[in-house]
């Protein structure tokens, strides 16, 4: 088993965060030496059936829409200095990305990449409807479904790397298994080696969310400050061949990494501490230790884990009707009262059949709830910059029409002032979760073939 560290970059946190943040992150790599691995984390929970619904109406689409400016300034560094990238930027559509990137790469003078594709996650076939209405129930026939994927785990990644694979693409992984998987690979750590698993988790996790280990949605001036937010660097971690971690950043950028980054990363959708659930293990960071080692390098110790799950988390989405939103703007004296007379119009002319959500941004809107509650409790008061916000959720499209309609008829039927209406009618996804067994779902990997996918 090797000894030195193991370093894998985190270059993206999710689907949309900055397509420049690969390059130092790369540079760092390439400087420091050794084997090394990029991990893009790119799939939020409905990001998989947007990706589904664009390749309904592209077929060779689907997969992560910046993928040619996420990847592409750096995949012809990585394949030259062996820096295997891995990521679920496959969405919908893993293959299409495999050629798309095979592409890339041939274009900048690497025809003959090797890229690897996980398939699997994938369970909204037929082959799996039956499956999939015992976990849900009864209620699983009346959805109108657009994606049933599994999230899973690190081995398919780690298999891929080691059959040969220069880059791994995937679909729904769990994130921490995008570097889970290449660390497998590295070290040769067997599928139920539950504590350098657990360790090896944990610091995918803190790598999963981009910049939030390194200063980014943790800076609050004065009580937090950042340095240099603005050009905030991605982090990387040296994992060590017992699955203990390092984290840091890329060199020569922004941001901080120190014992609150760390701990606030560690702590971030973790509801029980000693039982962190992944397709690969249960982490258990309960004696979890924080060594703050200096420059913006950070060691995390004490983690374990045990035995994984025996069932895999499966999100379904499926349509649920239409999201009407629209907004009005008034200003200057009295500005709160008319937007609140406004808001009545509407509710009375709406009526009860057709309840509504009211924000008044500027007096009462983050902290407000749906019924209303809050905004009726609040006294009126004084703001002088005030925007109405009306928003509904119907299944039938026409009704919610009329929210957007009402609000645009407030320019001349509503109080003094009214302006800059913007309104939005779109298509809702719900989502419902359940839990299938694993021996269920039939996971691997295939190497691309180019030209197979077109």
């Amino acid at each position: 088993m090797p000894t030195a560290p193991f370093l894998i970059g985190s270059a993206s946190g999710f689907s949309g965060d900055r397509t420049d943040a690969a390059g130092p992150v790369v540079d760092t790599l390439i400087a420091r030496g050794g084997p090394a691995a990029l991990m893009y984390e790119t799939l939020a929970e409905r990001t998989l059936a947007l990706a589904q619904l664009e390749r309904e109406h592209h077929p060779q689409g689907g997969f992560d829409p910046q993928l040619d400016d996420l990847v592409g300034p750096v995949i012809e560094r990585c394949l030259r200095h062996d820096i295997a990238i891995i990521g679920n930027f496959g969405a919908a559509n893993p293959p299409g990305a495999a050629q798309r990137l095979h592409d890339l790469a041939s274009a900048q003078g690497i025809p003959d990449a090797r890229i690897a594709i996980v398939h699997g996650d994938d369970l909204s076939g037929p082959a799996y409807r039956d499956l999939l209405r015992e976990c849900i129930g009864p209620q699983f026939d009346d959805l109108d479904v657009v994606s049933a994927n599994a999230y899973l785990g690190a081995e398919a990644i780690a298999d891929a790397l080691r059959g040969g694979a220069q880059i791994v693409v995937a679909g729904r992984v769990a994130d921490p298994s995008l570097a889970v998987g290449p660390a497998m690979a590295h070290f040769g750590w067997a599928a139920d080696d539950w504590e350098r698993l657990g360790r090896a988790t944990m610091a995918g996790h803190l790598l999963e969310c981009g910049t939030q280990v390194t200063g980014g949605y943790f800076a609050d001036p004065g009580f937090k400050d950042v340095p240099d937010l603005h050009a905030v660097g991605f982090p990387i971690a040296e994992i060590n061949a017992d699955g203990s971690c390092v984290i840091g950043k890329a060199d020569f950028t922004g941001g901080c990494v120190d014992p609150r980054t760390v701990k606030e990363q560690l702590l971030y959708e973790v509801h029980d501490p000693a039982r962190y659930l992944t397709p690969d293990v249960v982490a258990d960071i309960s004696q979890a230790r924080v060594v703050d080692l200096g420059n913006d390098r950070v060691a995390l110790g004490g983690v374990t884990g045990h035995a994984r799950p025996d069932r895999l988390k499966v999100n379904v989405c499926y349509r649920g009707g239409w999201l009407a939103e629209a907004e009005i703007s008034y200003a200057g004296p009295r500005a709160e009262a008319r937007a609140r007379l406004a808001a009545d119009v509407i509710i009375q002319r709406l009526g009860p059949d057709l309840p509504v959500r009211i924000d008044l941004i500027g007096a009462v809107s983050i902290l407000g709830d749906d019924r209303g509650d809050m905004l009726r409790g609040a006294p009126h008061g004084s703001a002088r910059d005030v925007r109405l916000r009306v928003a509904c959720s119907q299944h039938d499209k026409r009704q919610a029409q009329r929210i957007v309609r009402e609000v645009t008829a407030l320019y001349t039927n509503g109080p003094a002032g009214g302006g800059g209406v913007r309104t939005t009618l779109k298509p809702r996804l719900n989502l419902i979760s359940c839990f299938v067994p694993r021996e269920a779902v039939r996971s691997g990997w295939n190497m691309l073939t180019p030209g197979s996918t077109a």
